[in-house]
Order: structure tokens, then sequence, then C-alpha cells
């Protein structure tokens, strides 16, 4: 094939949590794209390959919607692209995937991607192998610094280990913004206002859950477009609620919001771990620790604004 003048920089990867590594490279992408009069797109593969090949669903950051949304948010000249993964797809060479996907439907000019990429039947191919092929091509792949902290690189790996362990605040150091639980709200038992807490009793979370305990969070809406608007500050309870033996649940108290929004979808920002769960002696002494936990997520979650990108959301 003879080389040729593509009109699109390519930047690949997977992007869960779109965390500070990520938006560094998107951030270069989008700048050498500019340098180069190419249109700068985003190219990012669902669902994972795990699912495919039947290994079960991987712990996510940030589900499809939420990843291309905060994508999305990066640059208004940004084009996100999500490329369906088959084992069509898996078993093309790296050449035929060069060509067929890079080169013949996203008209690849420059293609950027991490140290660690990997693609092709039996993911053989390289960046030196994918700079081979562009060269042949008329395309030019790049490979940017890896972006990290004095902890270490930026990495989705790093940040699901801290949320597991409970540690959002270290979560937070890694995304650039609070890890969010999406869930739809669902009846629950009204143990929570029998306390003078009522409670949103979240299903059907997507994305990777910390260590149980109690939280600090802002709270949205998310309508069913994906859009979100800015609803509350919370508290969080994950766990098996001991003291009233009452079973596993992710429960969120609104602070200064008493609504029924059973059917409603919620993101909740996790802020602070207030503390871990614990069995109380009483409803009673449970009540007043409640009490002490919502004082605190005030006190930690005064200060927050909306995210001026975020079109009216906490985040």
């Amino acid at each position: 094939m003879g080389a040729r003048r593509g009109t699109s920089l390519v930047a690949i990867g997977n992007f869960d949590g779109v965390h500070r590594g990520h938006r560094a490279v998107i951030a270069l992408a989008v700048e050498r794209a500019r340098a180069l009069g190419l249109a700068p797109l985003v190219l990012t593969f669902h669902p994972h390959p795990h699912v495919v090949f039947g290994r079960g669903d991987p712990l996510v950051l940030t589900p499809l919607e939420r990843k291309v949304e905060l994508l999305r948010r990066l640059d208004p000249a940004l084009r996100v692209v999500v490329e369906p993964f088959t084992t069509e797809l898996a078993a093309l060479s790296a050449e035929r995937f060069v060509d067929e996907v890079l080169v013949s439907a996203l008209g690849a000019g420059a293609v950027v991607v991490g140290p660690d990429f990997r693609f092709g039947r039996g993911r053989t191919g390289d960046f030196a192998r994918l700079a081979a092929l562009g060269a042949a091509r008329g395309f030019v792949a790049i490979a940017p610094p890896t972006a990290g902290d004095a902890a270490g690189p930026f990495s989705s790996t790093r940040a699901r280990q801290a949320i597991v362990a409970g540690d959002v605040v270290a979560a937070a150091d890694v995304l650039g913004r609070p890890h969010g639980l999406t869930g739809r709200v669902a009846r629950g038992d009204g143990r929570g206002r029998s306390l003078g807490t009522p409670t949103a009793n979240l299903t059907d979370l997507p994305e990777v859950l910390p260590a149980d305990g109690v939280y600090a969070g802002l709270v949205d809406q998310v309508t069913e477009d994906g859009a979100a608007v800015r609803l509350a500050l919370g508290v969080m309870n994950l766990g098996v609620r001991p003291t009233m033996g009452a079973g596993r649940s992710v429960e969120v108290h609104l602070l200064d919001l008493d609504r029924d929004l059973v059917g409603a979808r919620l993101r909740v920002h996790l802020v602070a771990r207030l503390r871990e769960e614990r069995r109380f002696p009483s409803r009673e002494d449970l009540a007043a620790q409640i009490a002490r936990d919502v004082a605190a997520a005030r006190a930690l979650l005064g200060g927050y604004a909306p995210d001026p990108d975020a079109g009216g959301a906490w985040r």
C-alpha cells in the first residue's frame, strides 16, 4: 500500500477512569493534532475483551457512558469513537487492524498510544511495529511519556486498588476527581427513616465499589439521556448494616433533601471515608453516630462547588 496523508490524529486506549495520565496523553494528542493540521480523535473499545472471551466482567472505574462523557469534556474538538470489540476484531492481524481500522475507517495521519499498547491477533503488534506500519502507510506513531506523581505513574490499576482499600482520597489523586458510583434508587425497607435519616438505596452499580464503610459524597441526579444535575451533599453507607441486621446495601442519606427518588439514577462522588462500618450496642447509639457522620460530612463538603465543565453537576 502506498503512503498517503491522513486527516485524523487517533489516540487509542481503554481510558478507564479518564484519569490524570489519560488526560495528559489526550492533551498532548490535541496539541499535536493542531500542529499537524489533523482532527483529534479518541478510539476506545467496548465491551472489554474479558467479556468477549468469557473471563467475566472487569472492575471498571467508568462505564462506557460515563467514560465517553468525560472524554468529550476534555476538548470541544475531540471526537470519540467506540469500536465494538469482537472476536473478529481480535482475530485481525496487526497489518489488517492498521489498514482497516486506523487507515481506512479513521483516516489516521498520526496515532498516539501508551507504552504498553498491543494490537493485532495474539497482541503481537507493539509500538515498534505500529511505527513501521505507519511509515509505510503515511502516518506517524507517537508514544507520550508516562505521567505520574511521587507515588508512581497514574494508572487505572492504581486507582482501583485505592478504591478497593477504601482510600478514596488516594484514588482522587490519580483520577483528578472523586470516584463516582452510579445506581438506580430502589424502594427500601424504611429503616433509615426510622432512625431519622431517610436513605436512597442504590442498585445496579457498575463501578468498582470501595471497602465497606461510611463515606462523605457529592450527589448528582443522572437523567435517562446521561445528563447530570447537582442534587445534594450526602453520607453513603456501604456494607451489611450489622446493627440493624438488614443485609448488604449501598444507601445514601441526602442532606437537607427528603424526596421520593425511587426509580431515579443517582451518582455519588466519594470525597472521603468517614469511618468503618461497625455494630453499635443499640439503635440509639447508631442514630447518634449517624448524626456525627452528617456533621462531619457537612464540614468536609461545605467548600465544594459544581465543576464548571459538568453542565450543572457536581462532577
